[in-house]
């Protein structure tokens, strides 16, 4: 497959703001589709916190035409997957099936994004699942790690200091009447995008497009600007106990760039070489391999729409947890103060560069990534000007990325592991 880009990619805007982005790849005989909504856990208050995401999951759960159970039936009745699910800044959805299927993918996609009637024992059904995940996560070390890191490094109230997924006591106060106002006041096609990739045509893909959401009206909130996020100046820490667990995990990190920054390419080369490349770059090199400190280690950038974490993630033996701390710091120092070595620097540009073709082999892969493309307005040339965009990276700013986002002696930490006396 070429690399897509303004030749083959195809962008409609329907009247009413639904963005259309159509792929045609004729080697698979499926399609894929994705998508996001502009409505999520933004749009919800902190004493709702879940709301959005329950919202999301409460729509595949039976609409106007169609109950739980025939959904399913359909969908599965020719090997077709369809999901939702909430974040954020948006609510994503996905689906796969044979080409000859998508206009059974749009028509069960239109029906509950526009007609769902939350019914009352499914809501009962979700709030179930949802509370079993949330004990399920005060007593994972790293879902605790990271719920916890967030709280630290964003400001109180901040969206991004707010678990999507919410808490016991908010998903408990939510009910029926809730889901179906949250669900009123912000589910609409304005900003929406949706990818179509596959063995379809486009110019019939924007005709059952139009047709199965080309006449919908919803409404979408208004949002305020996403609230400042200061840098961190100190040493924020905070360690979760969790009775019986032999391992401990840390988060340590800083609010990063969002996806849209001018140096965002920059700071995910220094990610690669910090914590990715190879068996995960330095952190596993140092902290992992040379010092046996974690029997994992690696770092993870996220961009986003905002100020998304850069995070140092490692798991560690309790009792090694202080060192392993200490260790990070000092990778996160040297790729401050030292300037990366040309080889090491072209070894990661070489990863970056070269994964990007493996990703986009599959349908689901460029569908991912034409929806990321839009989503931050990259522009539809981005794929063909991304080889150079990283190639053009020198050591100079991989240093600046660093010391612009990563501080050894200022950052969040957030331990969760057994009790300190056992």
């Amino acid at each position: 497959m070429s690399v897509p880009g303004p030749n083959d990619i195809t962008r409609h805007v329907l009247p009413n703001g639904l963005i259309l982005l159509v792929r045609e790849n004729r080697i698979s005989p499926s399609v894929v589709v994705t998508g996001v909504l502009k409505v999520g856990a933004y749009d919800e208050s902190p004493e709702q916190a879940g709301l959005a995401d329950f919202t999301a999951e409460m729509l595949m759960r039976g609409t106007e035409n169609r109950s739980f159970d025939q959904i399913y039936e359909e969908l599965e009745s020719v090997g077709a997957s369809l999901g939702i699910s909430g974040g954020t800044h948006g609510t994503g959805f996905g689906g796969k099936s044979l080409g000859e299927d998508l206009p059974l993918i749009l028509a069960v996609l239109a029906d509950f994004l526009r007609r769902p009637t939350f019914p009352a024992h499914e809501v009962e059904r979700v709030r179930g699942e949802i509370l079993a995940d949330l004990a399920d996560r005060a007593h994972d070390t790293r879902r605790m790690a990271s719920l916890t890191f967030y709280e630290l490094a964003y400001p109180e109230g901040h969206p991004y200091a707010i678990s999507s997924s919410g808490y016991p006591e908010t998903i408990s106060g939510i009910d029926r009447d809730d889901l179906l106002t949250f669900y009123r006041g912000g589910y609409g096609p304005e900003g929406m995008i949706l990818v179509v990739v596959g063995a379809v045509e486009t110019d019939e893909v924007v005709a059952q497009v139009e047709d199965a959401l080309g006449d919908w009206d919803g409404q979408t909130y208004a949002r305020e600007p996403l609230p400042e996020v200061p840098p961190i100046t100190d040493i924020r820490e905070r360690r979760v106990s969790i009775p019986d667990k032999t391992q401990s995990d840390l988060v340590l990190g800083y609010p990063g760039p969002s996806r849209t920054d001018p140096g965002y390419l920059d700071a995910r080369l220094c990610n690669t070489i910090l914590g990715v490349f190879g068996l995960m770059g330095r952190l596993g090199e140092k902290v992992r391999d040379e010092q046996g400190l974690a029997y994992s280690s690696y770092s993870h950038l996220s961009g986003g729409p905002g100020p998304g974490p850069w995070r140092i993630v490692a798991g560690v033996d309790p009792a090694n947890v202080d060192r392993a701390v200490e260790s990070v710091r000092a990778e996160v120092r040297r790729i401050r103060e030292e300037l990366v070595r040309e080889e090491e620097l072209s070894d990661s540009q070489a990863y970056l560069t070269g994964s990007m073709p493996l990703h986009l082999e599959t349908n689901s892969g460029v569908a991912g990534t034409i929806l990321s493309m839009e989503r931050y307005g990259l522009g539809l040339d981005y794929l063909q000007r991304y080889k150079d965009l990283i190639g053009e990276i020198t050591p100079e700013r991989v240093r600046a990325a660093a010391q612009r986002w990563l501080d050894p002696d200022a950052y969040a930490l957030a331990v969760a592991g057994p009790p300190e006396d056992e």
